[in-house]
């Protein structure tokens, strides 16, 4: 999405504009912490560009000799701006004192995904990796992702594909890294005769319509969306298992361009966005849990805020790992 900022009267007068991406995975177009409140004067326009598509506007235009965008908030940005070189360290644009001080921040400091800093995590939070169908199976019946093992339930689990991008992925990268999982329980799991499906909605659909009992890395926002309008579907509390569960900012990334041309503009947004008021009109719009530790979090479930000590599956190391470690040992595993 693009955004037009002129938070000031220089920015209005130069006809200041700042281009934002849609964050991945909203539930609107238009959120409560994207538009800025009318108090500061500022218009917002969006680009309606997924994540994946974002290198390839970014390079188009900058091979034109056109720099149109300042800020982006998505994910994966390691992946899909980082190598491009594109992003401004952020810390010349954090200006408010209630931004730069740490104490208001999760972990005692603001996190930054990369070592330039050039993109900051607004939107930790805990991810939900086991369903199931509440028609067919108890969800404090699973004490450990092993339960799954038992043989009652071969042939009955479906799964995000883990062999490509997605939560599929990100929840077999988190069994890898374990310490009491690991390789052996992936291999004792695809000895399950799992059903490997690569449609999200189909994947819930197929659980919650009790064509399977189980389901192992879907769409946790896509459950719960369900789940509210009366499927019997149920996210099972990864406080209740053994090994927990990952952290994932979702698209809860933040960047600045570098060459932008609205710096003012921009620095007035990100400012704002990163502000108390900012992150709790973001994290309610969005369903998210903030980074701040003084935005509330019961607009979410709290088993959401992320446990100190979790697995991340997000960063340059854990991104190296899935893409050097995990998908190889995955196609082994699971065949191609």
């Amino acid at each position: 999405m693009a955004g037009r900022l002129g938070g000031t009267a220089k920015d209005r007068e130069a006809g200041r504009q700042a281009c934002l991406d849609r964050p991945c995975g909203f539930r609107s177009a238009r959120l409560p912490g994207i538009t800025l409140p009318a108090k500061f004067g500022v218009s917002v326009e969006y680009l309606p560009d997924p994540a994946p598509l974002i290198p390839t506007r970014v390079t188009t235009e900058r091979q034109a000799g056109r720099y149109l965008l300042d800020v982006v908030i998505a994910g994966a940005l390691e992946d899909i701006l980082l190598p491009l070189k594109v992003l401004e360290p952020m810390e010349q644009f954090l200006i408010l004192p209630e931004v730069t001080n740490p104490k208001n921040w999760r972990g005692g400091t603001i996190e930054y995904l990369d070592t330039g800093h050039t993109i900051l995590i607004m939107t930790p939070f805990q991810r939900g990796t086991l369903f199931i169908n509440t028609q067919m199976a108890e969800a404090n019946s699973f004490k450990s992702y092993k339960d799954l093992l038992d043989t009652k339930w071969t042939g009955k689990i479906i799964i995000d594909d883990p062999r490509k991008p997605g939560p599929g992925q990100a929840t077999f990268s988190f069994f890898y890294v374990h310490p009491e999982l690991g390789p052996e329980f992936i291999r004792a799991l695809a000895s399950q005769k799992l059903n490997i499906f690569k449609d999200y909605a189909q994947q819930v659909d197929s659980l919650g319509r009790g064509k399977y009992p189980i389901g192992v890395g879907l769409s946790d926002s896509l459950v719960e969306q369900r789940a509210k309008q009366g499927v019997p579907l149920a996210i099972v509390d990864p406080r209740q298992l053994r090994e927990g569960s990952d952290v994932s900012p979702a698209s809860g990334g933040v960047g600045v361009f570098n060459r932008a041309p609205h710096p003012n503009a921009a620095r007035l947004y990100i400012n704002w966005l990163l502000s108390k008021e900012g992150q709790t009109s973001f994290a309610r719009g969005a369903g998210y849990i903030s980074s701040r530790l003084d935005v509330p979090t019961d607009h979410a479930a709290p088993w959401r805020v992320p446990q100190p000590g979790a697995i991340k599956t997000y960063g340059l190391d854990a991104r190296s790992d899935m893409r050097n470690k995990v998908t190889p040992f995955l196609f082994e595993v699971l065949g191609r």
